[in-house]
C-alpha cells in the first residue's frame, strides 16, 4: 500500500505546533533527515545480521526505540523484538548511551540529544521455528542464509522511534555480490563507492514494512498484465525449480484475474516472493502467503510435486493480490495509521480477509479455470469447516478483538465463514439488482468513493454499504455478522436454484480414490482395522461392519497387512454378485458375516441443482457464476 506523505516541511512544522502546544512530541531537529538505516548481509556472524539506524538529531532527553510486536495481516503478536540481540544506542562519539529494555519490542534511551544511532544484531526465525511453540507464520517471518537466500520483512530488521513513523526512511544495504534483490521498494542510486550496497527510499515506516526484500540468485520472471508488471522471484534450496516452471500459470491465472476486476487498477507493479523450503533441515514449514499492497511473500516447500505447486501458487497468490481490492483501497483508519505495538484492530475481517478469499475462487468459475461442480464443492468445504469453529460468534466482536481470548483461535474462520458471508451477500445483491450488481461492483463502488489515500470510520461502513443497497443487505449483516445467528445457506442457494443434499457416488470397496477405509496397528501390522470416526462405503454397512472391527479372516485367509494386499487387488475385480465372508474381532468377540460384495457406494453432501426451478433462477445463477 503506498501512503504518500505531504511535503516533509509540513510535517516538521506540525510536530513543532504540536510540542509547543504541550502535546509532548519528540522533535528531530534536521529537516527533511530521513531515518538511514543499513543492513549487512555480507558479514554474517552466527546466522545473525547487523542493522543500524541513525535518526538524525533529537532534542529531547529521552526517546523510545520499537520493533513491531504485531504486522498488518497477520493478526497475531509475534513480538519480533525477540530474535533482537546486543541492543546498543552510541553518541556522536561511538559510547553506549544508557538504555532499558521496556518489554519485549521496547527499549527507551536516555540522553537522546546525544544519540547518534543505534545498532543491533537479528536473529532469523525460519530456522528456528521447530524450537517454539509460537512460532512467527513463515511468510511473515525472515530468513538469514549466509550467501544464499535472505528473506527481507523488514518489519523483522528495522524499526522505529515513537512519534516518528511518518518520517522517510533511507535503506542501504551490503549485499553479496552475486545475489539480487526484489522487491517493490523504491530504489535510490548507490551512492557509495562500494558497487555492494543497494539504496532504497520508503516515505514512512509503514512503506518500510509494506515492501519485502528477497535477496537470492537471481531465479525470476517478468510479464505485464494489463498495465501491471509482475515480477515472480524464487528461490529453491536444492535448485529443484525455476521460477520459468511457474510462469505460463501465473500469467493466465493474473490475467484472469485482471479481467475479473476489469477497471481496478491500484498498483502497476506487483512482485511474487516465493521461498521453498527444505524439509531435510531446520527451516519454515509454515506453509501459505502474507499479502502486501504491491507484493506478496509466499512459502510453500519444495518437495511438492509440479501439478501440487501450481495449484497452491494459484490458490495463495489469487487470493493475495485480490488484497490490491481491500484494504488497498477499502480499509479503515485502523488500518491506514496502524500502531505496530498497541494495535486498534477493525471490524470487518469479513471483507479484509472474506471478500479477498470470496474472490479468490469466484473469480476462478467466472474465468473458466474451474467448473460450476469444483465451486460448489469448494464453498460446501468451506461451509463444512466454519462449523469447527464458532459458529454463533459475532464476525464484528472477534474482528475487533482478534489478537485476544476466546477470539484468537477463531481467526481461521474469516478464509472459509467470511468467503461464505461474502458469497450470500453477492447472491442478495445479484437477487434485488436482477443480477446487475454483485460484491465486485460493491467493492468497485467503495474504491472509488474511499481508495488508497482515504479512510473509512470503522463503525460507518456497514451504513454506507446499506445506503447503496438495499435493507435486505442491512438485514443480513444485522443477523449474521454483527448478530451471532448462525446462517442457513440452503436459503440463499435456494435463490439461484441450488440445494444442500446427500447424493450416492461409486467408491473403492477398500478404497475411495487413494484414501483407506482401513488402518494397520503401528506396533503390530498383523492387526488391521476398520478405521473410526469415518464414514463407511455401503460395502461395510451392508456387511454391517464398524469402525475399530479387527479383520481376522478374510474367503478363509487369515488377515494381516501381507495377506489383505492381494484380497484388495482381486477386488477390482469382483462383480456385485461375488459373495465373500469376514469374521472380524469387535470388542474381543468374534464375530462372522457373509454377503454379496454389491455395488460400493459412499454417501457425499453436494450442493446440486433444484428441479423444476424458473428461467429466471437459472439466469441469476448464471450472472452470478458466469457474469
Amino acid at each position: 500500500m503506498k501512503f504518500f506523505m505531504k511535503k516533509n516541511v509540513l510535517i516538521i512544522a506540525t510536530a513543532l505546533l504540536l510540542n509547543a502546544c504541550g502535546a509532548g512530541k519528540v522533535l528531530l531537529s534536521v529537516e527533511n533527515s530521513p531515518v538511514v538505516t543499513s543492513i549487512d548481509l555480507v558479514n554474517v556472524v552466527d546466522d545473525k545480521v547487523q542493522v543500524g539506524i541513525n535518526p538524525g538529531a533529537f532534542t529531547t532527553s529521552t526517546v523510545i526505540f520499537r520493533i513491531p510486536k504485531t504486522v498488518p495481516g497477520t493478526y497475531s503478536s509475534d513480538n519480533y523484538g525477540k530474535y533482537i540481540e546486543d541492543f546498543e544506542a552510541l553518541d556522536y562519539k561511538g559510547i553506549v548511551l544508557p538504555s532499558t529494555k521496556l518489554d519485549d519490542n521496547s527499549w527507551s534511551i536516555s540522553n537522546a540529544a546525544q544519540l547518534d544511532k543505534v545498532q543491533y544484531w537479528v536473529n532469523d526465525t525460519y530456522d528456528t521455528e521447530d524450537e517454539v511453540d509460537d512460532a512467527v507464520f513463515s511468510p511473515a517471518g525472515t530468513n538469514i542464509l549466509k550467501d544464499s537466500n535472505f528473506m527481507l520483512n523488514l518489519h523483522g530488521f528495522v524499526g522505529y522511534f515513537d512519534g516518528f513513523k511518518e518520517i522517510p526512511y533511507a535503506i542501504q544495504i551490503k549485499k553479496p555480490t552475486d545475489l539480487v534483490g526484489t522487491t517493490t521498494l523504491a530504489r535510490e542510486v548507490n551512492n557509495k563507492p562500494d558497487p555492494l550496497w543497494d539504496a532504497f527510499k520508503a516515505n514512512r515506516y509503514f512503506e518500510v514494512i509494506d515492501n519485502p526484500i528477497m535477496y537470492a540468485k537471481p531465479n525470476t520472471e517478468s510479464f505485464e498484465i494489463n498495465g501491471i508488471t509482475v515480477t515472480l522471484s524464487l528461490f529453491s534450496p536444492n535448485n529443484v525449480y525455476k521460477a520459468s516452471d511457474l510462469k505460463d500459470r501465473m500469467v493466465a491465472m493474473m490475467g484472469a484475474q485482471k479481467k475479473f476486476l476489469g477497471d481496478v487498477d491500484s498498483t502497476k507493479e506487483y512482485d511474487i516472493l516465493l521461498y521453498m523450503s527444505d524439509n531435510t533441515v531446520p527451516d519454515a514449514h509454515g506453509f501459505g502467503a502474507l499479502e502486501h499492497h504491491t507484493s506478496t511473500v509466499v512459502v510453500l516447500p519444495e518437495a511438492m510435486d509440479i501439478g501440487r505447486l501450481e495449484q497452491a501458487m494459484v490458490d495463495v497468490v489469487s487470493h493475495e493480490f485480490f488484497h490490491i481490492v481491500t484494504p488497498l483501497s477499502v480499509h479503515s483508519k485502523e488500518i491506514q495509521y496502524f500502531d505496530f505495538n498497541d494495535p486498534k484492530m477493525s471490524e470487518h475481517l469479513w471483507m479484509y480477509e472474506g471478500t479477498t478469499e470470496y474472490f479468490a475462487n469466484l473469480f476462478q468459475i467466472q474465468q473458466g479455470l474451474i467448473t460450476e461442480e469444483d465451486f460448489y464443492e469448494r464453498m460446501l468445504a468451506k461451509i463444512t469447516n466454519s462449523k469447527f469453529y464458532d459458529d454463533s460468534m459475532s464476525f464484528t466482536v472477534m474482528s475487533k478483538n482478534i489478537l485476544e481470548q476466546p477470539y484468537e483461535p477463531n481467526y481461521a474462520n474469516v478464509y472459509e465463514k467470511g468467503a461464505l458471508i461474502n458469497m450470500c451477500l453477492d447472491i442478495i445483491l445479484r437477487e434485488k439488482s436482477g443480477g446487475e450488481k454483485s460484491m465486485l461492483w460493491l467493492m468497485k463502488e467503495l474504491s472509488k468513493k474511499y481508495g488508497t489515500d482515504v479512510p473509512f470510520k470503522d463503525d460507518a461502513l456497514f451504513g454506507e454499504i446499506v445506503s447503496m443497497t438495499y435493507p435486505e443487505v442491512y438485514t443480513f449483516f444485522k443477523q449474521h455478522v454483527i448478530g451471532t445467528t448462525p446462517i442457513d445457506y440452503d436459503v440463499y442457494f435456494a435463490k439461484v436454484g441450488l440445494v444442500t443434499k446427500n447424493v450416492e457416488e461409486p467408491t473403492g470397496y477398500f478404497f475411495d480414490g487413494q484414501v483407506p477405509y482401513m488402518d494397520v496397528d503401528v506396533k503390530n501390522d498383523s492387526v488391521v482395522f476398520i478405521r473410526k470416526n469415518i464414514a463407511l462405503n455401503s460395502f461395510f454397512d451392508d456387511l454391517k461392519l464398524k469402525g475399530g472391527d479387527i479383520f481376522r479372516v478374510i474367503n478363509g485367509q487369515d488377515i494381516n497387512l501381507e495377506t489383505l494386499r492381494p484380497i484388495i487387488g482381486e477386488s477390482f475385480g469382483w462383480a456385485p454378485e461375488t459373495v465373500v465372508s469376514m469374521t472380524v474381532e469387535r470388542d474381543g468377540e468374534m464375530i462372522s458375516v457373509e454377503g454379496p460384495v454389491g455395488q460400493p457406494l459412499k454417501k457425499v453432501r453436494k450442493i446440486v441443482p433444484l428441479e423444476g426451478v424458473t428461467e429466471e433462477t437459472v439466469k441469476l445463477r448464471n450472472a452470478w457464476l458466469k457474469n
